[in-house]
């Protein structure tokens, strides 16, 4: 899940921790360049307040891993190696390729209505099925409201514990969304909205027969061996090892465990995957050097359009199928995803050319803005420089 809301609006926030030890793990020496510039990036993100951190960039000579924090704030272990995380709407990527992968075999098209899929699914208070395409809903263009602000309205420690274990069908969060009017036109405006993707999921399923989970699981975790990564649905508990993740909801509040996640949302298409920094890494590289879809999909997946200033993205940030492209401060730039939920932040990114990846996991988030800030920009600057050394 990536949240698009004023108190949760920074892609990293974190609790002030700054003297939590920091320890390192990498497949190169602790001299090697690589290693001190990542671990370095870690450490930053530590000191600005994140209570774990976890780093794995990949290069073709190379694997550099790094973790700064702790695993737990009651017993300070270590933040584990090779720890699962929640990978949030990183979920959306995979989901997209299946989607493609389906336009390649000629089962829908990028241009067909979510009427013509979902037949009244989406209508009422102004939403028309007929006007939005698949490409709207991959591509957030469709203008439809963001279900995730009516299941958890208020930002509190109370609101998480009462609701933390209800979930929704598919179905449930569409009717939902289809409360409200959509923010634009479908096709003319781009604004981010977990509703595309439990639709996208709804349409897997229409389209094969199957769920969504199995068709990512047939044709993307089985073929590229993908064995630490899952679509647990509404299960609550990560495997072992893990970082705890801790959700500070208002600014001076206390922070609360929340590795238990939030079923309301990122139970489902939209964000409800676990995996590791491992074979995030391999799917990502895998799927944009052409692995995963042809040419003609892979370059829908890889046409873009521009993403508002103000959405919380950097500048420059343009949106893809499922796939975001972001300036590098070298002159070039990567291709990636983002997910979140409360106290878990997690980033992936390859350079365009496929040889350099890295996966980020940030264990903390605060409700303090300028604690948001710092750490937005801790993690922006760790991935320009790992990205952005010479290969």
């Amino acid at each position: 899940m990536i949240f698009h809301r004023s108190w949760l609006s920074a892609a990293v926030l974190a609790l002030a921790v700054s003297a939590l030890p920091s320890t390192t793990s990498s497949a190169t020496p602790r001299s090697s360049a690589a290693g001190w510039s990542i671990q370095r990036g870690a450490d930053a993100l530590r000191d600005a307040g994140v209570t774990g951190v976890s780093v794995r960039l990949e290069t073709p000579q190379e694997t550099t891993t790094a973790r700064s924090g702790v695993g737990d704030l009651a017993s300070n272990r270590p933040v584990p190696k090779g720890g699962y995380l929640r990978l949030g709407s990183t979920t959306k990527t995979f989901v997209a390729t299946v989607v493609l992968q389906l336009v390649s075999e000629k089962l829908l098209s990028l241009d067909q209505t979510v009427e013509q899929l979902l037949p009244g699914t989406v209508s009422g208070a102004g939403n028309d099925g007929r006007t939005i395409t698949v490409r709207d809903l991959l591509q957030h263009t469709s203008g439809l409201y963001d279900y995730i602000y009516d299941v958890f309205p208020e930002p509190s420690a109370q609101t998480y514990y009462a609701n933390r274990w209800h979930a929704y069908r598919p179905e449930q969060l569409i009717a939902k969304a289809m409360r409200h009017e959509p923010a634009f036109p479908a096709g003319t405006r781009w604004a981010y909205s977990n509703t595309n993707y439990v639709l996208a999921g709804m349409i897997i399923e229409r389209v094969t027969g199957h769920s969504w989970e199995q068709q990512v699981h047939d044709r993307i975790l089985r073929p590229l061996d993908l064995l630490r990564t899952e679509t647990p649905g509404t299960w609550p508990f990560l495997p072992k090892p893990h970082t705890a993740n801790y959700q500070q909801f208002t600014p001076d509040g206390p922070m609360v465990d929340t590795t238990i996640p939030y079923r309301p949302f990122d139970s489902g298409a939209d964000g409800s995957m676990t995996g590791t920094a491992r074979d995030l890494n391999r799917f990502f590289t895998a799927l944009t050097t052409g692995r995963l879809l042809g040419p003609a999909e892979l370059a829908a997946m890889l046409t873009t359009v521009p993403v508002p200033q103000d959405s919380g993205h950097p500048a420059g940030t343009r949106d893809g199928l499922g796939l975001f492209f972001t300036p590098l401060s070298c002159g070039r730039g990567y291709f990636g995803h983002g997910g979140s939920g409360f106290g878990y932040v997690i980033r992936t990114a390859v350079t365009t050319d496929g040889r350099r990846t890295i996966t980020v996991s940030s264990h903390s988030r605060s409700a303090d803005p300028n604690t948001a800030v710092r750490q937005e920009e801790a993690l922006r600057k760790l991935i320009d420089h790992a990205l952005c050394r010479s290969s």
